[in-house]
């Protein structure tokens, strides 16, 4: 039910209007001044007034200025029974008034410009309802969005960190079956990942050429021990086409995997030359990817250095110099060069700004791994990035105990306070 206030110093006037608006299904609340209908305002809530102009002590100007300053969503008329333009001006300048009806008025245009009014009050409540709505739903939808893009966001983090996890794993159990000797495909990922920024490439073409290195001997788990203890040089026949053929194994094992796709191209195309003398497309040049020419590098100068190329294991320094001289054509000469630059630019393992390495005993809940652990055998017991907790941190000096040997372990420097 609508309130209407009458404000009016006469009383026969207050008693025309209720009669008239209660037979209406009003609610009518009168006052006999200015100052009266102020006090009724302040106890009870009001959708519409009306005021006389002329009273005494606070004529109706005065007070519909006052109730728009008070309660600006209650609609104000003003009831005159004088032709003072003045006054009139006055009331709708200073109360912004909504109509002005004159003495004496016709109850039936008095109504429907009261039935009017409330329903645009009515129209103006409910649009400020809804804005109020629009903007609280508005506030709480971008609490919702900031909510959901910060968890899609951890969430795709620690996907990204599984999938990693993943390959590494893969990675281990292929050298497990196809390397003499353990970390080897570690050290030829981090070898072609530094070739691959010396060269400037993009982050998700350096992280292709990680992945790669840690799978490149994917498609040799099917190899006889035979095939796999005997050097590429001395292999013959049969064997000497299975070796040819493990890049495309390795291709189509890695296939149902589409964030890999770059990573099996190559793959590959690891056993192409520069002079366009390899396998299995005979690629020539430029045409060869370039991660697979950074690959077929990195994975050289560690098969060289492990009699896994030729029947002797060379020193480092052999390996890089036939390396060095093989540029043009069994490698890319800009290849080569970034080579030459990332072997001579510091020493491979050494501890980073990040990195801080600590004894087991050290290690507290919360601090966060640099690098992956890998044991004395060269298998990944935990990878870069892992949270350490009580029950890990004691799974790892188990390890050391068991094992007779310590685990070298890094952790990121800026979280070693935090923890």
């Amino acid at each position: 039910m609508m309130t209407i206030l009458c404000v009016d110093d006469e009383p026969n006037i207050l008693s025309s209007l209720r009669r008239l608006f209660r037979g209406k299904g009003y609610q009518v609340l009168t006052a006999e001044s200015g100052a009266e209908g102020l006090q009724l305002l302040e106890k009870e809530t009001v959708d519409l007034v009306i005021s006389d102009m002329r009273m005494p002590e606070m004529d109706g100007a005065r007070f519909l200025a006052k109730v728009r300053e008070r309660w600006p969503n209650t609609v104000r008329l003003l009831l005159t029974g004088y032709s003072d333009v003045q006054s009139i001006q006055d009331a709708i300048n200073c109360g912004e008034i909504y109509r002005y009806i004159t003495k004496p008025w016709d109850d039936s245009d008095i109504l429907l410009i009261v039935r009017q009014a409330l329903e645009r009050h009515e129209l103006e409540l409910e649009k400020q309802r809804l804005e109020a709505l629009t903007r609280r739903q508005n506030e709480e939808l971008k609490t919702l969005n900031a909510s959901l893009e910060q968890k899609v966001e951890e969430r795709t983090k620690q996907l990204k960190a599984n999938f990693l996890t993943t390959i590494k794993i893969l990675s281990s159990i292929s050298e497990m079956r196809g390397s003499s000797l353990p970390g080897h495909t570690r050290h030829v990922a981090e070898l072609a990942r530094r070739i691959a920024v010396q060269l400037k490439l993009d982050a998700q073409e350096v992280q292709d050429v990680f992945i790669a290195g840690l799978l490149h001997d994917l498609g040799r788990i099917g190899f006889s021990d035979e095939v796999l203890r005997t050097p590429v040089t001395a292999l013959q026949g049969e064997a000497l086409a299975q070796y040819r053929k493990h890049p495309v194994h390795a291709e189509h094992l890695l296939m149902p995997l589409a964030e890999l796709a770059g990573t099996a191209a190559i793959v590959r195309h690891q056993l192409e030359r520069f002079d366009g003398q390899g396998f299995p497309d005979r690629q020539l040049g430029f045409a060869i990817p370039m991660g697979a020419r950074i690959l077929a590098l990195a994975a050289d100068y560690y098969n060289l250095q492990q009699g896994a190329l030729v029947q002797r294991h060379l020193r480092a320094d052999e390996a890089k110099s036939l390396i060095l001289d093989g540029a043009g054509k069994r490698y890319d000469p800009a290849v080569v060069q970034a080579f030459r630059q990332a072997v001579e630019g510091g020493v491979r393992g050494a501890p980073e700004a990040h990195d801080l390495e600590l004894l087991s005993g050290e290690l507290v809940p919360g601090m966060v791994l640099s690098r992956d652990v890998i044991s004395r055998d060269g298998l990944m017991l935990l990878a870069t990035d892992h949270v350490l907790d009580a029950r890990m941190i004691q799974q790892l000096q188990d390890f050391e105990k068991k094992s007779g040997a310590r685990l070298p372990i890094f952790v990121q420097r800026s979280r070693v306070n935090a923890a």
